[in-house]
């Protein structure tokens, strides 16, 4: 009888630990994301968009 070459693999029901850090690693970047953005959105409507775009040229001239 003929054997054949290669057997069919089930596929594995967790993550192999690479692929979790790597989706850990999304995910965090995605949620640091969202708070950033959050917390500007919060700062324009808080001060306004004069006051809001001065706090941040001011941040940016403080750090060069």
């Amino acid at each position: 009888m003929v054997q054949p070459v290669s057997t069919q693999q089930e596929m594995p029901s967790v993550l192999p630990p690479g692929r979790r850090l790597s989706s850990a690693i999304v995910i965090g970047a995605a949620a640091l994301g969202a708070t950033v953005l959050t917390g500007a959105v919060a700062l324009w409507f808080h001060y306004g968009t004069a006051v809001f775009f001065e706090m941040i040229a001011s941040g940016i001239s403080a750090c060069f």
